[in-house]
């Protein structure tokens, strides 16, 4: 039941972390990929470890890092400052 709930919040975050991708294309896309990063690891820290607490809070600060890291390397592809 709880890799369920596991599941189900992580298709949640992923929705409602995608919503705001359909804005102009002229935005960071540094922040939004942070938020995307830290709803997934959140979920997958949930799915995956054993105290799911504890889990979700690092796989989230895991996921938001790598999110924004990603979002800045497409900015500087697409010429966009920070």
């Amino acid at each position: 039941m709880k890799k369920v709930i596991g599941v189900l919040s992580l298709a949640f975050a992923l929705t409602i972390g995608t919503a705001g991708n359909a804005q102009a294309q002229t935005k960071s896309t540094a922040k939004k990929s942070a938020i995307i990063g830290g709803a997934v690891g959140a979920g997958t820290g949930v799915i995956v470890g054993k105290k799911k607490g504890k889990s979700a809070i690092v796989g989230g600060a895991v996921g938001a890092g790598a999110g924004y890291l990603y979002g800045r390397h497409r900015d500087k592809k697409r010429g966009i400052r920070h």
